[in-house]
C-alpha cells in the first residue's frame, strides 16, 4: 500500500516554509503550496528531477504530487533559483 505524505508550504518573505521536508522512501508526497507573499520572487516552484512547473498564485493553494520518492534529495525552487528548499528522503 503507498502511503501519501500532505507537507503544507508557505511561501513567505523567508521563502519557503518549511524549506527542509523529511520524509521516508518510497513515499507519495503532496506537496500544498500557498503563496502569501508578492514580495519576494517566489511566483512558481520548480522541482526540476521531476520535470514539475507551476504557477502560485497569491492565496491560493496548490496541489503537487511528486509522485514516490527513492532516497535522496529533491530540491525544489522558484523559478529564479535563488528560493530553494529540499525534500530530504531517508
Amino acid at each position: 500500500e503507498e502511503k501519501t505524505q500532505s507537507v503544507n508550504l508557505l511561501v513567505t518573505e523567508k521563502g519557503f516554509e518549511p524549506s527542509t521536508i523529511n520524509v521516508k522512501p518510497g513515499t507519495n508526497v503532496e506537496l500544498k503550496i500557498t503563496r502569501k507573499t508578492n514580495s519576494t520572487c517566489a511566483r512558481e516552484i520548480l522541482i526540476p528531477s521531476k520535470n514539475i512547473k507551476k504557477e502560485l498564485p497569491l492565496n491560493k493553494t496548490v496541489n503537487i504530487q511528486t509522485g514516490k520518492l527513492d532516497k535522496g534529495e529533491i530540491t525544489f525552487a522558484c523559478g529564479m533559483n535563488m528560493v530553494t528548499g529540499v525534500i530530504v528522503v531517508k
